[in-house]
This record gives C-alpha cells, structure tokens and sequence, in this order.
C-alpha cells in the first residue's frame, strides 16, 4: 500500500491512503489519524489499510478525491529518530580521491552513519529555504526507510524484517559549512537542514522483485533547472544494504518505531572510455560531480545551487509509473 500525510494545519498532518497509480486518495481518521500511530501498532491497524487500499485501487472508496502532492508533508513529519548513512562507497572514493586522500579499511567493512535532525522535515513540495547562497546549497537523491521496533544486537537480516515502508528524500546539504564543522570532531550538525521526503511512502510488497536482500533496483532521476542529471541505478552499487545499516545503529540501542533510515547519496562508478574516466549515470548530487571535474579536468567548474533553482527527484517502476511520487522543490530565501 502507498501512504501519505496531508497538510492541515497541525504538526503532524492527516494520514492518507493514495491509490497505486497516485490519482487518488482517502483520508485514513477512521483508522488512524497519523502514521506514528500505525507505526505504533502495525500488526493491527495496517491490515485495515490495506482494506482500504484494495477499496481505493477497485474503485470502491466512498470518499475518495484526487490526490495532490502539493498538499503533502513528509510522510512521517517528525521522527525520533532520523539517522543516514554513506552505503554508497563509490561516492565515498570520489569525493576522497578529488582531494588525494585514501579511504580508510574500516569504511568498507563498517557503515558511515550520522545522526540528522527529526524534528522538522519538509514536504515534496515545499521551498528549500536557506539563509545564503554563500553555504554552498547542494542536493542529496537518497533511498530511505521507515521502521518498526529492532532491537538491540540484532542482525542485518533481522533488521530487514523491522523495515515498514521506503520511499525517497532530499537530503539538503550546506557544503561550504562542512569543513569548519567535520574539522571540530563533532560531525554535522547546522551543515544539514531539514531534509524533504518524497510525497508517499510504500510497503515492501509495491516495491515487487525490484526489491532484494534490502536494497531498491531501481533508478533515481535527479533533475536540476530542467536539466536531468542523474539516472543513478540504487541498487547493485549499493555497499551496505539497509539490514546492515539498521543493525549498525542497532548495535548498542534500540531502534524504535518510527525511525528514518537513509542511503546516503546514490551513486555509480565511471567508467573508462578512450583513457578517460566517464560518468555516464550522472550524480545524485552537485559536490560528487565537482569531485568528478576535479579529477577530469583539475578543478571543480559546476556552482552549487542558487535561489530560484528547481530540484526534482524521482523513481520510477519497471512498468514507467512513478513509485513514491516525486520530491519538487525550489531553492529559497528567507522570507524579509
């Protein structure tokens, strides 16, 4: 099943069930007013969603009206936890590589993980307001997922049963603030702002064979200004799949219903073609193609974003259908 969280005013918005093909909705109040509640208690009150999945999908929902990703928060639009990861290795190397630094073993063998604020995200469709062009504004096309309870010590493959739903986000990052930030030993803290998550978010079943051992085989489109410049593959290159990444932050606590897990940057290995090295699945973010032109051409020639700028993400189905719907956004300042 497919659901959303629609803007009415309050924190924590109004839990729908969208249609498969996201042409419709239905409020979901008469079993549960949010998705931390279903969450909560997934065994009992997603059955009854799924009902009305199935009455929506057939044409039988009483209510149903047409389904606005505008009109969407986060589907979860505060978390307890929100914790992303770097399982893309590639991204990585490139970024390491740009700047003649070798990556570390241990990279390889134990998850690159930080710990993001949870308590204000941004809809699909809201404005990516930052204070100055100056901190060098940056995407991030990311995978994520949403979790039931894992307990503590648990395995990758016992992780992978707690995951609940998967849907995309928008993983903003200030560049130009994360030396002077990583350079303190704390890690990020105002280098990160809210992250914006695709408008639905949907059970493992949608996601059919594309889904395996915890990890989405499938593309994610990022097109900036119009222009689309990423068509990365989410899944073969994908180093940690998503039970490892649980179970890495399950190692010492528990991980509680409602928790955020994110990918990390998607990324995908050149290629060499005629003695040069080639990217021809583009990037999932602006910093991973200046760590390219630097090791192309010896120096960085793309700027990051400006205000004005437009940022789209999506992924798409084997069968060409929009998945989780598309995350839309435009670069902002502040209000005067």
């Amino acid at each position: 099943m497919k659901l959303a969280t629609y803007k009415d005013g309050s924190r924590d918005g109004q839990l729908v069930v969208v249609s498969r093909d996201l042409g419709t909705a239905h409020y979901a109040t008469g079993i549960a007013a949010k998705l931390q509640q279903v969450l909560d208690d997934w065994g009992f009150l997603s059955p009854q969603l799924q009902d009305l999945y199935d009455q929506l999908n057939s044409g039988r929902a009483r209510h149903a009206f047409p389904f606005d990703p505008a009109q969407c928060m986060a589907p979860l639009p505060r978390a307890y936890q929100w914790a992303d990861g770097s399982a893309y290795i590639n991204h990585v190397e490139l970024v390491r590589k740009a700047r003649n630094a070798e990556v570390p073993e241990s990279f390889y063998t134990d998850p690159l993980m930080y710990q993001g604020g949870s308590d204000d995200f941004l809809g699909p469709c809201d404005d990516v307001v930052v204070p100055s062009e100056a901190m060098g504004i940056d995407f991030e096309a990311e995978i994520v997922v949403i979790t039931g309870d894992v307990k503590m010590g648990a395995t990758p493959e016992q992780a992978l049963d707690g995951i609940r739903l998967v849907t995309i986000a928008n993983d903003v990052s200030l560049r130009n603030l994360i030396p002077a930030e990583l350079a303190k030993g704390f890690g990020f803290f105002q280098s990160k702002p809210a992250t914006a998550f695709g408008p639905v978010a949907v059970t493992l079943d949608e996601l059919g064979d594309a889904w395996e051992q915890g990890r989405l085989h499938l593309t994610v489109q990022s097109t900036w200004n119009g222009r689309k410049v990423g068509m990365c593959d989410a899944g073969p290159e994908m180093t940690f799949h998503f039970g490892q990444l649980i179970a890495h932050i399950a190692k010492t606590r528990n991980v509680r219903a409602g928790s955020i897990v994110g990918s990390g940057t998607v990324s995908n290995k050149g290629v060499e073609h005629n003695g040069r090295m080639e990217w021809p699945k583009g990037y999932s973010c602006i910093a991973e193609k200046r760590c390219i032109e630097t090791l192309q051409d010896g120096k960085p020639s793309t700027e990051f974003m400006k205000f004005g700028d437009t940022i789209r993400i999506e992924v798409q189905g084997k069968d060409g259908t929009s998945l989780f719907g598309a995350i839309d956004q435009t670069i902002a300042a502040p209000a005067a």
